[in-house]
């Protein structure tokens, strides 16, 4: 029914080891990786308004991409600001535990320490939000 393959259909290597795209090494891929994760923790860490926090996440971003990361340029009037707080901080303590699994990845400590703190911080609020609730 069907006629077998005789040649092979894809060169699997190009002569003289050469190709057309760049290759990332691990490591690369990794602060790559790494970076974009913080960025997210970093929008939402900014849109709950912790400011140290953001600064401390801001500086990794810049240390790992080379170039200070791009942030709201604009303050959210104070009634408009974390909407749903409970909604926000699960969402960076989700985003602070791929870092962390990322950075460990990487054997990046000072990040690895950000993000167990990171972690920590959401954790609590979100502690802390349950028990208010629940009275």
């Amino acid at each position: 029914m069907y006629e077998p393959i005789r040649t092979k259909s894809v060169v699997h290597r190009m002569p003289g080891g050469h190709t057309d795209y760049p290759h990332r090494s691990r490591g690369e891929a990794l602060d790559i990786q790494l970076a974009g994760h913080l960025a997210a923790l970093l929008a939402v860490t900014d849109e709950l308004g912790l400011d140290d926090a953001a600064a401390r996440i801001a500086d990794q971003v810049t240390r790992l991409r080379g170039a200070r990361p791009a942030r709201a340029a604009h303050e959210r009037p104070a009634h408009d600001r974390a909407a749903d707080p409970a909604r926000l901080h699960r969402r960076a303590h989700d985003l602070a535990g791929r870092v962390l699994l990322v950075a460990a990845s990487r054997a990046d400590t000072t990040v690895a320490i950000l993000a167990a703190e990171r972690m920590d911080a959401h954790a609590a609020a979100l502690d802390s939000q349950d028990r208010a609730g629940a009275h």
